[in-house]
C-alpha cells in the first residue's frame, strides 16, 4: 500500500492522530524530564543546554558549529549556552589541533561526573517506570522510537 492510499484509509488516519497525541504528550513530558535533569546536572543550568551536554558525552570533542546543528539551534543559541556551561564548569574549549583557527568543546571532569549522576538517577527512573513491562516490549518500543527519528531525519517538510 503506498501512502497515498495509506493516507485515504480511515483507520490509518485515526492510528496518526493517536500517534500525533501521544508524541506531543511523550515530548512535553521529555522536556519536563530535561528540565529536572538539568537542574540535578547544575542548578544554574538551562534545561536546553542538557542535550548539549550529552552530544559532547556521546561524541567527545565538538566545535561550536557542531553542536548547534546536533542540538538544531543557531551560533547565537548555542555561543551562548556554552558561555553559561564554561561558567558553571561543566565544559571547557581547547584549541582544535586539526584547525588552530577554531576550538572544540568537551565536558570537564565535574561536568562528566554530573552528567553521569543525573543519567543514573534516570536510568533508575525508567527500570521503575517500566518494570512491569516485558522485556520485548522495551525492546520494541526502542526500535520503534529509533525508526520515528530516522524518519524525522529524513523529513522534508
Amino acid at each position: 500500500m503506498d501512502t497515498t492510499e495509506e493516507s485515504r484509509n480511515p483507520g490509518f488516519d485515526h492510528a496518526i492522530e493517536v500517534l500525533e497525541e501521544q508524541t506531543g504528550v511523550l515530548w512535553r513530558r521529555e522536556r519536563i524530564t530535561c528540565h529536572a535533569l538539568a537542574k540535578t546536572v547544575h542548578p544554574g543550568m538551562e534545561p536546553a543546554a542538557y542535550g548539549i551536554l550529552t552530544l559532547l558525552q556521546r561524541d567527545g570533542a565538538l566545535r561550536a558549529t557542531d553542536l548547534a546543528l546536533g542540538i538544531g539551534v543557531g551560533k547565537p543559541s548555542i555561543s551562548r549556552q556554552l558561555r553559561s556551561l564554561e561558567q558553571l564548569g561543566l565544559v571547557f574549549r581547547q584549541l582544535d589541533p586539526g584547525d588552530a583557527r577554531s576550538q572544540r568543546v568537551l565536558l570537564t571532569p565535574f561536568g562528566e561526573q554530573r552528567l553521569a549522576e543525573a543519567q543514573s538517577g534516570r536510568h533508575t527512573a525508567f527500570v521503575e517506570l517500566l518494570q512491569g513491562w516485558e522485556r520485548t516490549d522495551v525492546d520494541q518500543l526502542g526500535v520503534l522510537i529509533d525508526r520515528l527519528i530516522g524518519t524525522y531525519a529524513r523529513d522534508t517538510w
